[in-house]
């Protein structure tokens, strides 16, 4: 079978009745994750996975994985548009790949073009999310075929790739994000090692022996910890919310703004393939790209058309270019895309070169979906632009026993021990003072994820070369993830280096 009957199956899959149903509660779910601040797609993904076990447990085991996956996915990009609302009417970014569009959608709000700001915003996510769609059906048969040939070496090679490439761009400080990752590494070591049946940093705690369960320490750095900031700082200053007069954009704003979109969606899918770098990596980049080329780069933060619809078409694109590397290569590029892993994992479906192969139903139907969860999107977005503005209004004092309890409710329905509600609890805490000290948390929940795999395919490569090291030199593929890594971690230090010498010039 080709490509195109493939993607016929899966939209055949996508529009059974449930499907839309599961879709579109995704969706609006995630719209609403998106606009409330201090939430974001990674905890409010990582909460409904033991609500899409619950609600998908009438169904075979297939079609169930296949149902979940489009709730979850539903959560993830529909957070992408939500997130630009609170960003343009309130100046706070519903999550971090919305930072960006507050520098020109909160200046336009303030100018009475509130309506053309969201407007822009949503057509941008509906062009960019289609982009990426075209691109992962074009990529995902090729990119799988070349995944089957890879090789524990050229795996390890990878995860360190993804590794590298977190480390090297989280946070503003390179040496925090290799502590970050590090500590995850260290974290994924702990319970009993599956090759020697010994057990590593459990100091004989039975409750440790089972390992550190990933939700938990995701669900507590992320949720909690912005709890924990919320009451701990008690920022009382609320934004005043723009007001919204006319929806649509004139012809001169979609004119202005059509190539910022393309340039956009291009730009964030390529960025949101490499591991680690994310949705709001694609939207700065972006924002800089439009900032460069533009005739006048003094108009932007005053309230440019351009500097909505390159942002927020670049981090929807990124949040669909990350499923590529989830879906062909079996390696998860952001903490959102892990969650989404361990959910297929939960239901016996392994991501990776063989998924497309072994479960196709998944594969395509979860492709299809995005489409038609797009289409929804644009639908919920425009004329109930409104609504979600209100949702922004949701005083503290309920929004934060709201976000406690789901948190504590996730993590019980998963793990259903006391011993991780405590750890919840450590972890926001703990979430609290990292993020307070500008220590990214994004390459400590990746090491987490990647350190276990990263370790089996060192042994399996070790154990094929009859403990040679230089089997990872050897296969070119391996050689040259591992030159990238390399380069990805010294390119920055050395620019840096550059920066500090060319001022030191400067001032002698």
């Amino acid at each position: 079978m080709g490509t195109l009957d493939y993607l016929f199956q899966g939209f055949e899959t996508a529009l059974i009745w449930y499907n839309l149903i599961f879709a579109f509660v995704g969706v609006l779910i995630g719209t609403a994750v998106g606009v409330l601040p201090g939430i974001g797609p990674m905890s409010g993904v990582a909460l409904l996975i033991p609500v899409t076990a619950s609600a998908t447990g009438w169904l075979p085991p297939e079609s169930a994985a296949t149902s979940a996956i489009i709730l979850l996915a539903g959560v993830y990009y529909g957070a992408m548009y939500g997130g630009s609302t609170t960003s343009i009417l309130l100046n706070t970014p519903g999550e971090s790949s919305s930072v960006v569009t507050t520098l020109d959608g909160y200046q336009m709000a303030k100018k009475g073009r509130a309506g053309s700001a969201l407007s822009i915003a949503a057509i941008g996510s509906f062009v960019a999310g289609i982009v990426t769609l075209v691109a992962l059906i074009a990529l995902a048969k090729p990119l799988s075929s070349v995944a089957l040939k890879f090789g524990p070496a050229e795996y390890f090679s990878l995860m360190l790739l993804g590794l590298g490439a977190v480390s090297g761009l989280a946070g503003t400080s390179v040496t925090k994000a290799l502590i970050m990752t590090v500590a995850g590494l260290l974290l994924g070591t702990i319970g009993i090692d599956n090759v020697s049946g010994i057990a590593r940093f459990t100091f004989n705690v039975p409750w440790l022996y089972q390992g550190i369960e990933f939700l938990t320490i995701a669900v507590g750095l992320f949720a909690l910890g912005e709890v924990f900031k919320t009451i701990l700082e008690k920022d009382e200053e609320e934004g005043e919310i723009a007001r919204i007069n006319n929806l649509l954009p004139s012809k001169a704003e979609l004119k202005e703004s059509a190539a910022p979109i393309a340039r956009g969606s291009i730009l964030g899918f390529f960025v949101g393939i490499l591991p680690g770098a994310g949705a709001t990596l694609a939207s700065f980049f972006s924002y800089i790209l439009e900032k460069k080329i533009s005739k006048n780069p003094s108009k932007f933060g005053t309230g440019t058309i351009a500097g909505v619809a390159a942002p927020e078409s670049a981090n929807n694109a990124a949040s669909g270019g990350a499923l590529i590397p989830l879906l062909t290569l079996g390696i998860p590029g952001s903490g959102t895309t892990a969650i989404l892993m361990g959910a297929l994992m939960m239901y016996n479906v392994q991501p990776g070169p063989l998924l497309f192969e072994d479960h196709p139903q998944v594969a395509w139907g979860l492709i299809a979906s995005m489409f038609i969860g797009n289409v929804m999107l644009l639908i919920l977005n425009l004329p109930l632009v409104k609504v979600f503005a209100k949702i922004i209004q949701t005083p503290k004092q309920f929004l934060i026993p709201m976000i406690i309890a789901i948190s504590i409710f996730g993590v019980y329905a998963v793990q259903v021990s006391t011993n991780d509600l405590l750890l919840l609890l450590g972890c926001g805490i703990l979430g609290y003072f990292l993020s307070k000290n500008d220590y990214p948390i994004a390459p400590l929940v990746l090491g987490l994820v990647l350190g276990p795999m990263v370790e089996n395919n060192l042994r399996r490569a070790l154990t094929i070369s009859n403990g040679d090291f230089s089997i990872f030199v050897s296969r070119p593929i391996s050689l040259a993830f591992l030159l990238i890594t390399l380069l990805w971690l010294v390119i920055p230090l050395l620019m840096k280096r550059r920066g500090k010498e060319v001022i030191i010039n400067a001032e002698g």
